[in-house]
């Protein structure tokens, strides 16, 4: 390091005479030969004035980061005023007065105590005064001088990141910018070369240069292929002092990354694929996969696949798979090997993002032959049509032949087939067919009336092979033949007036026929034969399939004849011709002056869908007798509910109520108390029977209170004997409960109330003959005795 001595000029000052001087221009080193008092004042630095102090100085330099033991020394300030007695004391104040300066108050000579950093502060500004020592009075004005610090090189430029991070595109040209670089130093720029910083590479080379003055890297060699080479890691060095030796420096690193362009076409590995499929697959099934490899990536590195020529252009196809980058071979169309067994393709692979710049290096697509064979297989039987519709007559005959089917197995095999009817659409088994041949014929009579459309299904099946089977629909239509006679529309009853005229219509008459005849309905009415004579009407064909039925004289009697039966032949115009006969129920009935009907026979005639008078009243008869059995039925269930609930002792199975209530023992005092049976004037009044609502509030009868001494089962017994024959006494709750229990129990009664009248001790030895059932019991009583006599 070097080492650099300053020497502070000081100034007597004497006592005041013009005088001139130029200011400091640069550093001094030595005190002047003379002493002289002079003060630069104004704006000009070439115009001198008469100081009017007695005392000054110009500022202080101090060099920084000083290493020596002893503090260091920065000037001294002195008084012309000081004669050397010690009367005069010096005064330091200011930035670091006292604490990073000091000053010697008698002599004036300033130190600096600690090491100082110019990057810290540069500059200080303090002040300086003498005073008399016995006094405290200033000898002279306090007066500011500064103390500038002087840089050396103590700081390493520094860049603003430890790494860098960058791109650029392979295949760049030489001088492609990459990324600028900065280093920064604290040193001073203004003094020296301690601040400027140049830029080296020191490693990266040859691929990358770097500008020495502004840290701009960029490419030094042409055509870097990513492929080759995609990371790249370039060191920099930043160095002050212009870089010359002694200087101070710092590295960084720059991490390069080369971005892809499509500088790649795509390629396939091999030259020919081949690949089998059998002829059944069906069209969208894959038949296998091709794949170009492309060195670029991402979107440099898709591909599309097509299919440019070869004998499947139209049997197959080829689409990209978009995950993977491979083409998909698919069947187009439904293949038949009998037809063709090989088919050979031309599939091109291309990049769909092509850059221009690139294109000298060749074309961006490449091509594979693709051959594809198909394979048999054992494919079901192929009818020579889609569906067959055959045609017959209605009355044929059974065993009449219909038509037939033909179906045969693609395969080269040529194995035989047979037919059959798919029973499902033939329930009724109408039609048959022949297994060798395939002819359809009838197996039962035909009606077109009935059915017009047969719809059948014919299955054909391999012989060899029963898997192997395929279905046509077959429509048999029946053709119509005049079978049928047309026949009245509807039945037809009419009537006519008493005083109608002779040629009057009374009605007109419309056939229809079951028949479908080709040149359509042709019918001839006309009366039957048997009636053509003596007939009160005649019957007028209208030509049009309808016929009037006129009145042949004038007035007629209903009191004579109230009904005629009008005979009509109804013919057909086809071959063979069919007929029949209907017949036409005419009424007299009296008419009023414009021809309504009145009355037939004392009764109106209403139309056949209505009721008669006399029907009607048949009806409200039916409905009233109904009425009045319902109202005798409830009235004698009424009854019925108003007899007494318990009848004789037989009865009383049905009559009684269970509620599954079960008492608190013997213990249990609030439960049954004997004294309300003894008294039933204890009986509120307001307790009804819970279980049904009363039909009627019947008040309780009174009964005399039996006596203390009466016994219980007397007292239930007249109890019991009152309440049966009353009908109006309710079954209470209580009923079923009496607390005693008979004699008819082989081991009579173990009941603690019938104990109490018993006055000595009671043997249960016995309990113990019984069996192993009583045995808890017998242990429990037997040892009582033994007990007592203890």
């Amino acid at each position: 390091m070097r080492t650099y001595r300053y020497f502070i000029l000081l100034f007597w000052v004497g006592q005041p005479y013009p005088t001139f001087s130029t200011p400091l221009s640069k550093r001094t080193s030595g005190f002047p030969a003379k002493k002289r008092a002079l003060e630069l004042s104004g704006n000009s630095k070439n115009e001198l004035n008469r100081s009017k102090r007695s005392w000054m100085w110009n500022q202080f330099f101090l060099l920084e980061e000083y290493t020596g033991s002893d503090y260091q020394y920065v000037g001294k300030l002195h008084s012309d005023q000081d004669r050397g007695d010690g009367s005069l004391k010096y005064i330091l104040s200011g930035d670091g007065a006292g604490d990073l300066f000091i000053i010697n108050e008698n002599t004036g000579d300033i130190q600096a105590t600690k090491r100082l950093d110019r990057e810290e502060k540069p500059v200080y500004i303090l002040r300086a005064q003498a005073i008399n020592r016995r006094t405290g009075r200033p000898v002279e004005p306090e007066s500011e001088f500064i103390i500038k610090i002087h840089d050396i090189n103590d700081n390493e430029p520094i860049f603003t990141k430890d790494v860098y991070t960058a791109t650029v595109p392979e295949m760049s040209d030489v001088g492609t910018f990459v990324v600028q670089v900065t280093a920064t130093d604290a040193d001073d720029p203004t003094y020296g070369n301690s601040a400027k910083v140049v830029y080296s590479i020191l490693q990266g080379q040859p691929y990358f240069s770097v500008e020495s003055e502004t840290g701009i890297i960029k490419t030094a060699l042409l055509n870097m292929d990513r492929e080759n080479r995609e990371q790249y890691q370039v060191v920099i060095q930043a160095k002050d002092m212009g870089g010359q030796m002694g200087g101070l420096s710092g590295t960084t690193t720059v991490n390069i990354t080369l971005t892809d362009v499509n500088d790649n076409p795509p390629r396939f590995p091999q030259s020919t694929y081949q690949f089998k499929t059998p002829e059944s697959s069906p069209p969208g099934t894959p038949i296998g996969r091709i794949k170009a490899s492309d060195a670029d990536m991402g979107e440099n590195a898709e591909i599309e696949y097509s299919i440019t020529e070869g004998e499947g252009l139209d049997m197959f196809d080829v689409v990209t798979d978009q995950e993977t980058q491979e083409g998909v071979i698919t069947v187009k169309k439904v293949l038949d090997f009998e037809k063709k067994k090989v088919y050979t393709l031309k599939v091109e692979a291309s990049n769909p993002h092509v850059e221009p710049r690139f294109l000298y290096l060749g074309p961006f697509k490449d091509a594979a032959t693709v051959r594809i064979v198909v394979e048999d297989v054992d494919e079901p039987p192929v009818f020579s049509k889609l569906a067959y519709i055959l045609q017959i007559r209605e009355d044929a005959q059974i065993n009449t032949t219909i038509g037939s089917v033909t179906a045969q197995d693609p395969d080269a095999a040529r194995n035989p087939v047979k037919y059959s009817v798919d029973r499902h659409t033939d329930m009724d088994r109408i039609f048959n067919i022949d297994s060798g041949n395939g002819s359809i014929f009838t197996s039962k009579l035909l009606d077109r009336e009935t059915l017009l459309w047969h719809n059948i299904t014919v299955i054909a099946t391999e012989i060899n092979n029963p898997k192997q089977s395929s279905r046509v629909p077959l429509y048999i239509k029946v053709l119509d033949v005049n079978d049928n006679a047309p026949e009245f529309a509807e039945f037809y009853e009419t009537f006519v007036c008493e005083k109608a005229k002779a040629d009057q219509l009374i009605q007109t008459l419309r056939a229809i026929d079951k028949d479908d005849p080709y040149s359509g309905h042709q019918f001839s009415f006309s009366l039957a034969p048997e009636a053509t004579s003596g007939s009160n009407f005649t019957i007028q064909d209208n030509k049009d399939n309808t016929a009037g039925i006129l009145t042949r004289k004038n007035g007629y009697n209903r009191h004579e004849m109230s009904t005629y039966l009008l005979p009509v032949v109804i013919s057909d115009n086809d071959y063979p011709v069919q007929s029949s006969t209907g017949t036409v129920t005419v009424r007299v009935c009296a008419c009023d002056h414009h021809g309504n009907m009145q009355s037939c026979h004392a009764e109106a005639l209403v139309h056949p869908t209505g009721l008669s008078t006399g029907a009607l009243i048949a009806i409200l008869l039916c409905i009233v007798t109904l009425l009045v059995t319902v109202v005798l039925f409830a009235a004698l269930r009424r009854q019925r509910k108003k007899e007494p609930l318990i009848i004789s002792k037989e009865d009383i199975r049905d009559n009684i109520v269970s509620y599954n209530d079960e008492g608190g023992g013997e213990e249990d005092t609030q439960a049954f108390d004997i004294g309300t049976l003894r008294n039933p004037e204890a009986i509120e009044d307001s307790k009804l029977r819970r279980d049904i609502v009363p039909e009627a509030l019947f008040l309780p009868r009174r009964t005399p209170a039996a006596r203390d001494n009466t016994d219980v089962r007397d007292f239930i017994n007249q109890r019991l004997k009152e309440n049966d024959t009353d009908p109006t006494a309710p079954p209470y709750d209580s009923l079923a409960t009496y607390a005693y229990e008979g004699t008819g129990s082989v081991a009579e009664s173990l009941s603690s109330l019938d104990s109490v009248t018993t006055d000595g001790d009671q043997d249960y030895d016995y309990l113990s003959d019984w069996g192993p059932r009583f045995k808890k019991l017998a242990d429990m009583y037997g040892g009582v005795d033994s007990d007592k006599d203890s």
